[in-house]
């Protein structure tokens, strides 16, 4: 049985009780998306309604207790896509198929290069602002980016080789230019007071499936055979990105298998990509799906180095079903046999809308999943 103890208090993310970022859109906001996408509304009349959610948003954040908050990702679609749009020489373009998961086929979409990539003027540092202006002084925004990992797996999709390789004939021009162009968006972040960034990952999923099952199709094209090798090139990237940021600049890390409404796209556990997820990735926490048996177990846990974090990802986003205390007490006390109590935290798996379709659940459900992380955290940690 866990013991109350003398626990380091944490001032800077990840908290006790924190949540990967992403929230349920409200009627009235995917109503304006749907008008707007129909002509029937200016963008300046869909982000009026954009920003009147997240102010309301906000507020009922902070009423929850989360010291950490987002803008819900209300300005998305996608949590990844509408990042990679962003960038100066990216459009958006219509996909051969869909993402795979395990019961459904997302939209059809990607990316298109149209000229060399670069970062400045990126639409999401006005987004932060925003969030950063209308959230309390009492709280951290969080802004959450897609890792670059997931955008150079976005460029390898095998329908996207061809357009890359008009501008860069290599990996290595591309590396370079992606490392680049995230810099220049973070410290752009950075300079409108950006404290707590998130990289949010699901290529780690994506390999760790493939080392379950070989046999399984291939995400982002990748066989078999290239898997040692992209999990060194991945982590190699993300790390490229990290190097030299503002040391008072925190940036965690979520490892995810695929959210998109209410299913999933991988399964296996993490003991296929501790090494270097764990072992070389330059983060402060981690936040690890664990809601299901598809995570595997703890042990994999114990290759996290003693000065990193671990954010136990317990509670599901998809499903309104409710945890009980005691089942996520139990499997924190198991936790805790490889990573000590003191470095661990307790969220949802996933966002509750990792795109604009959202999960299978209601927002009252999500916010009891919140309500039960904020009492549990506070029974474990006090």
């Amino acid at each position: 049985m866990i013991k109350t103890n003398n626990f380091t208090k944490r001032t800077v993310s990840p908290f006790r009780a924190d949540v990967v970022g992403s929230f349920l859109r409200p009627t009235e906001l995917k109503q304006a998306r749907a008008d707007f996408s129909q002509g029937q509304i200016t963008a300046s009349q869909l982000k009026q309604v954009e920003d009147q959610a997240i102010s309301e948003l906000l507020a009922k954040e902070e009423e929850a207790g989360l010291q950490a908050v987002t803008d819900g990702e209300f300005r998305r679609s996608w949590w990844h896509l509408d990042f990679f749009w962003g960038f100066q020489g990216i459009q958006k373009k219509q996909a051969q198929t869909g993402y795979l998961f395990h019961d459904e086929t997302t939209r059809a979409e990607t990316v298109e290069l149209t000229r060399p990539l670069t970062g400045e003027n990126h639409p999401f540092v006005e987004h932060f602002q925003f969030t950063r202006d209308h959230a309390s002084s009492q709280v951290q925004v969080k802004q959450t980016i897609p890792a670059p990992a997931q955008f150079l797996a976005e460029l390898q999709r095998p329908e996207n080789r061809a357009n890359v390789a008009q501008y860069y004939p290599n990996d290595q021009e591309l590396t370079a230019a992606i490392v680049k162009s995230y810099q220049k968006v973070i410290q752009d972040l950075y300079q409108a007071g950006l404290q707590t960034l998130q990289l949010d990952d699901c290529t780690w999923g994506s390999l760790a499936d493939r080392g379950a099952h070989p046999k399984h199709q291939p995400n982002y094209g990748l066989q078999p055979e290239e898997v040692p090798a992209a999990k060194e090139e991945f982590v190699a990237l993300n790390n490229a990105v990290l190097t030299g940021l503002p040391t008072d600049l925190t940036v965690n890390t979520h490892i995810c298998r695929g959210n998109y409404h209410s299913t999933w796209a991988n399964t296996g556990g993490y003991d296929f990509v501790a090494d270097p997820l764990f072992t070389k990735e330059k983060v402060q926490a981690y936040y690890l799906e664990y809601d299901s048996q598809r995570a595997g177990d703890f042990t994999p846990l114990a290759q996290i180095r003693r000065n990193q974090l671990v954010v136990l990802g317990l509670v599901t986003s998809k499903s309104g079903t409710l945890e009980t205390p005691d089942q996520l007490v139990a499997r924190i006390e198991e936790a805790s046999q490889y990573v000590d109590l003191d470095r661990l935290c307790l969220s949802p798996q996933c966002g509750f809308a990792s795109t604009e379709e959202g999960n299978i659940l209601t927002e009252d459900q999500q916010w009891k999943k919140i309500e039960l992380i904020k009492k549990v955290a506070q029974q474990v940690w006090g």
